[in-house]
């Protein structure tokens, strides 16, 4: 990271933040759960292209994040989200190296968000996880950080070319948008459990999160 990358995190954060309260009536609660230093892997339900920056600006913290390396085809694009500790990946997902990409992260310290369900939900409903996270969980020492999202599918769902905005001066709209950040979990509860345990309880955990967002938002 350059020196200049805390202060440009900051005005990211800040912009992103006053654009997604205005934009999309946001609310957030958890934010004191979230680690403020060291390794910390967040998982989180995946509604939106708008997923990564909301739970960033739930984080605070800058977070790594995995992006298809289709996305950097456009080199001014690629640019932009490599100075936001984005990282190209082959697959979306959790597959071999994505786990590789993230142990690594993970050892230098920082905090890296990760989408169990591997996809988009094209429902607004939360999909089973990919078995791949199990693998990940088996091999990390970190924080479990479950993240909930609620209100982005109505936003902007995967089968829309242009975001429905619920801005905050009008009446509540469907689009409006909550993030709820659990309590962080021992990766080494998980150690010794079987991998559809491991996948279930990862499940509820998020699910947990997305069902406390969905009250928390401006209705």
């Amino acid at each position: 990271e350059s020196l200049w990358f805390p202060l440009w995190h900051k005005l990211v954060y800040m912009s992103s933040h006053l654009a997604f309260t205005l934009g999309y009536s946001m609310r957030i609660q958890g934010q004191h759960n979230m680690p403020a230093t060291g390794p910390a892997l967040l998982i989180a339900n995946h509604q939106s292209y708008i997923d990564p920056p909301l739970v960033g600006v739930a984080a605070k913290r800058p977070l790594v994040y995995l992006a298809r390396k289709t996305l950097f085809r456009n080199r001014y694009f690629a640019k932009l989200i490599r100075s936001l500790n984005a990282v190209p990946i082959d697959q979306e997902g959790v597959g071999k190296e994505g786990i590789r990409t993230i142990l690594e992260q993970l050892q230098l310290g920082k905090a890296v968000l990760v989408f169990p369900e591997g996809e988009r939900t094209y429902t607004g409903a939360q999909v089973p996880l990919k078995p791949g996270i199990h693998l990940l969980i088996k091999r990390v020492h970190a924080p479990i950080v479950p993240v909930g999202i609620a209100g982005a599918f109505d936003a902007w769902p995967r089968t829309k070319r242009i975001p429905s905005l619920a801005p905050l001066w009008l009446p509540a709209m469907p689009g409006t948008i909550s993030i709820s950040v659990g309590k962080p979990v021992d990766a080494a509860q998980f150690a010794a459990m079987p991998r559809e345990k491991v996948l279930a309880e990862l499940f509820d955990l998020i699910r947990v999160e997305q069902e406390r967002a969905e009250k928390l938002r401006r209705k």
